[in-house]
């Protein structure tokens, strides 16, 4: 982790992840599109209702694994094994209690949460039905996610890719057996549709398991006389809280775009589904980049070596405003082929074609925002992650949003390329207070 050339390195602790995360999109949108040849209309709004629901599983999950993993880089950095391993034994406690709150959501609040949106009785009993499984079963995608962040940050990009790739795989065969009900199973619908998904997850978390207690890593797990210590829970949120927060403010920006929305049509909440769904092969190997690169920032901040620090920056920029640059020529070039996945109606086809066209300027401004947010993590100064996603997804792009809906639905989009804008500029702005303050008198420690 020190030695290697950075940008070996990086391809080599990217490249697993990021197939993971195209895998993990892949899963996500063969959900969609399976919903979609069962009900076009209402099973297709039912899941992009529920879409953000289930981003705030993974925002919890992730934003805490964020935590844990930037406390176990910086420790391993610095040598202190011990403390990595403790920080590590924690994930098993907070991935349980991250569940009991989603458990106790899917029981009691699901239901009137969905009754907000529509009076629609089809469309709202779909919509319960998928987000209760989801929730009630989400402690495999929480402790699945919290092992591959502790082996992220030891170095191992492998494994977290088998993890992802068998929870995906099951999904992708179970779906259209369950929706359907072919080699005789009932036909479940949508609520079949979350079955698999469940499933899957759980699958990969005891396989993450096994591979986490039994194998031979560079951090153990001992649950053994575990306590839980106050000190580590929080330095893992001090990174892990507004790294939450950050993610879960992409959940609540969906939430508000769809009752703006909704407004118009429910054909409208699909095209926002859709679009989040197709994204997500563009943003998800950006996120897999950014796993591979935090590790490095974090443990070259930790060593002190400025260098090799700044060094992983200027690559992760480079790789990720690649992606973007294709995503963006993508879906200005396809945008009917994507859409014609989801088995579309004229309208959707009608509102959705220039919706991708115009949301995809944001990517590349967004791919430097990325990154930027992971050297402040990486160093511990989450905050500042926090404040870029503020202006991304709450203070610029909502009233944005709100404000163009007057003109119309197809002047919504262009709240997505403004907001970006905002951030980038804001981003350049903390980085280089950053940097005269923590990164450029960095000096190696003395042995």
């Amino acid at each position: 982790m020190g030695t290697r050339p950075v940008l070996p390195l990086i391809l080599s602790m990217a490249l697993p992840a990021m197939f993971s995360m195209l895998v993990q999109a892949l899963y996500n949108v063969v959900d969609s599109i399976f919903v979609s040849q069962y009900d076009a209309q209402n099973a297709l709004a039912a899941v992009s209702l529920a879409y953000p629901v289930q981003m705030l599983i993974v925002a919890v999950g992730v934003g805490t694994g964020v935590g844990f993993n930037s406390l176990i880089s910086r420790r391993l950095g610095e040598g202190r094994h011990e403390e990595a391993n403790d920080a590590a034994t924690h994930g098993i406690f907070l991935g349980l209690c991250s569940w009991a709150v989603f458990l106790i959501f899917g029981i009691f609040f699901v239901e009137p949460f969905f009754n907000a949106f529509s009076d629609n009785p089809v469309l709202i009993e779909m919509a319960v039905d998928y987000t209760r499984i989801c929730t009630i079963f989400s402690f495999g995608t929480f402790i699945e996610i919290f092992m591959e962040k502790i082996l992220q940050a030891t170095g191992d990009m492998i494994h977290p890719m088998k993890f992802l790739l068998t929870g995906a795989v099951t999904n992708i065969i179970l779906d259209p057996i369950m929706i359907f009900g072919y080699f005789g199973f009932p036909e479940l619908g949508v609520a079949g549709a979350a079955i698999a998904t469940v499933l899957g997850q759980i699958l990969s978390m005891v396989y993450a398991l096994w591979v986490v207690l039994t194998g031979d890593h560079a951090v153990k797990i001992t649950l053994r006389g575990f306590r839980p210590k106050g000190r580590i829970i929080r330095d893992i949120y001090a990174v892990g809280f507004p790294s939450i927060i950050m993610q879960s403010i992409t959940s609540f920006l969906t939430v508000c775009l769809n009752m703006i929305l909704i407004g118009f049509s429910e054909v409208a909440v699909s095209v926002l589904g859709v679009y989040f769904k197709l994204q997500s092969f563009i943003f998800m190997p950006v996120f897999g980049l950014n796993q591979g690169v935090m590790p490095i920032m974090g443990y070259s901040y930790g060593a002190r070596n400025r260098d090799r620090l700044l060094e992983a920056l200027k690559w992760g920029f480079c790789i990720a405003a690649s992606i973007m640059t294709v995503g963006t020529l993508l879906f200005w070039l396809l945008p009917e082929v994507f859409l014609g996945f989801f088995n579309p109606t004229q309208e959707l086809l009608d509102l959705g074609v220039p919706a991708l066209r115009i949301i995809s300027l944001s990517f590349i401004p967004a791919a430097f925002g990325i990154i930027f947010s992971t050297i402040f993590q990486a160093t511990g100064f989450g905050t500042r992650s926090l404040c870029i996603s503020l202006l991304r997804q709450l203070v610029v792009i909502l009233p944005v949003a709100w404000y163009l809906s007057r003109f119309g639905v197809g002047y919504v989009w262009y709240a997505f390329p403004a907001s970006e804008l905002v951030s980038v500029a804001a981003s350049v702005l903390f980085f280089l207070h950053l940097y005269r303050t923590h990164i450029r008198d960095l000096a190696p420690l003395e042995k």
